[in-house]
């Protein structure tokens, strides 16, 4: 899988493109849930920099062995990484900036569970964005506000935004 994920970023640099297009600040404390071998948490890193922090989570300990090497060669110290267990990611209540869900809600067997995770790690501003083309959109925001917590913000063709709701219950 390692081998097909270089050979794409080398043919088609988009991972850096799509990063960028997000909006991510220095300082910022952004979440890559989902992480996989990641190529996104390593491009939160040089966005948010030295002064943010990228939180790298993923149920799968050898994502997160291949994330910390990828973060590792580039010599950030701005993350963390984090092993859920089921959908508990043990980071704080009202942690991030932002929560990335790249290419992976089509994996959450229990999206009720997950939305509500990330409801509680995320800042009351913050914004969840989701991206990836392995789930119809129209089933994605189906689950979303079913949810009851999070408020469609923005829906462009890259990715769709969404702010907690004010007063949601968990």
């Amino acid at each position: 899988m390692q081998l097909f994920y270089r050979f794409i970023d080398h043919a088609h640099p988009h991972v850096q493109t799509r990063a960028e297009i997000f909006g991510i600040e220095e300082g910022q404390t952004v979440i890559d849930y989902g992480c996989g071998p990641g190529r996104y948490s390593v491009e939160f890193a040089w966005l948010v920099g030295e002064n943010g922090k990228v939180i790298a989570v993923d149920l799968v300990e050898i994502a997160l062995e291949e994330t910390r090497k990828k973060l590792e060669t580039g010599a950030f110290e701005n993350y963390e990484l984090v092993l859920a267990q089921n959908y508990d990611t043990g980071i704080a209540d009202n942690t991030a900036d932002a929560v990335f869900s790249i290419d992976m809600f089509h994996h959450v067997p229990d999206t009720n569970a997950f939305l509500q995770e990330v409801h509680r790690i995320a800042k009351p501003d913050a914004q969840l964005f989701f991206s990836g083309g392995h789930m119809l959109r129209k089933s994605l925001k189906a689950k979303v506000d079913q949810s009851g917590l999070w408020a469609l913000e923005e829906e462009r063709k890259e990715y769709i935004v969404y702010s907690p709701k004010v007063g949601a219950r968990e």
